[in-house]
């Protein structure tokens, strides 16, 4: 599981000009089943999504592929975690290994 956190590095109207192509791109990969929680920091400096997977290189690969990124808008941060306990309310997707 991975916690990718999200910095802008421009102004944020940079970031809202950008915002339909982010949002798509996140559709994409809820899509596939990667992304299951996404959301703004608050303050609004970024933005954190959770992810499932085992491959780092894949999340890494699927980051560099966001509009904010590849625009130069944003940069990431992937921390990857290995879950101990979840409340029963989630869903099993997200069971500990």
């Amino acid at each position: 599981m991975f916690v990718i956190e999200l910095h802008y590095k421009v102004e944020l109207a940079q970031i809202d000009a950008a915002m339909r192509a982010h949002m798509a791109w996140l559709r994409t990969h809820y899509d596939a089943g990667t992304f299951v929680l996404s959301g703004r920091k608050v303050p609004r400096d970024g933005g954190v999504i959770l992810a499932v997977g085992h491959d780092r290189a894949a999340i890494e690969a699927i980051v560099q592929t966001d509009p904010f990124v590849a625009r130069g808008l944003a940069d990431y941060r992937v921390i990857e975690f290995r879950a101990s306990q979840r409340a029963p309310d989630l869903p099993a997707r997200l069971d500990p290994e």
